[in-house]
C-alpha cells in the first residue's frame, strides 16, 4: 500500500499526469480513499513553489541558449494562446478555472506558467493553483470513486 501511495504520489507531481492520473492509480490499486485524496492533493501542491523557482531563477540562465529560448517561447505562446484571453479577462477566478479543469494541458503546471507569464502576484497565484488543484483532484477523486462503484 505504501509504495503505490508513494507511485500515486510520484504520478501527481509529473507534468505527465498530476493529480488527474495519481488519484485514480491510488485508488485502483487499493490506497486508502482519503489517503490517496489528500496525498496527491498535497504532492500536486508542491510543483508550484518548484516552478517558480525554475522560472524566476534557472529559467533566466537556461534561456541564454538558443535551443532551450525556442522551445520556452513556444510553450509562452501556447500558454497565452490557451488560457490567456480567460485569465486576463477573469484575473485570479480564470486561474482557478483554468487549473481546475481536469483534462490534458491544463494544471498547476500550465497554471504556473500562466501566472508568471501574467505577472501574477506571487501570494495570489499561489492560493488560485491551490484552489483550482484542490477542485481538479475532488472531481477526478469522486469521478474515479463513481466509476469504481459502476454509477458512471
Amino acid at each position: 500500500m505504501i509504495k503505490d501511495l508513494i507511485i500515486a504520489m510520484l504520478w501527481s507531481i509529473s507534468p505527465f499526469g498530476e493529480a488527474k492520473v495519481g488519484i485514480p492509480y491510488g485508488l485502483l490499486n487499493g490506497v486508502n480513499i482519503y489517503l490517496v485524496l489528500g496525498f496527491c492533493f498535497l504532492a500536486n501542491v508542491l510543483v508550484f513553489p518548484v516552478m517558480m523557482f525554475f522560472l524566476n531563477t534557472i529559467n533566466r540562465y537556461f534561456l541564454k541558449w538558443h535551443f532551450y529560448k525556442k522551445g520556452a517561447l513556444f510553450v509562452a505562446r501556447r500558454a497565452k494562446v490557451g488560457s490567456g484571453d480567460k485569465i486576463k479577462k477573469y484575473g485570479f477566478y480564470g486561474l482557478i478555472f483554468f487549473v481546475m479543469l481536469p483534462v490534458p494541458g491544463t494544471g498547476v503546471y500550465a497554471g504556473s506558467i500562466a501566472s508568471y507569464l501574467f505577472n501574477f502576484e506571487r501570494k495570489k497565484a499561489f492560493l488560485a493553483n491551490t484552489i483550482g488543484i484542490f477542485l481538479s483532484s475532488l472531481i477526478v477523486w469522486f469521478t474515479t470513486l463513481l466509476t469504481m462503484k459502476g454509477m458512471a
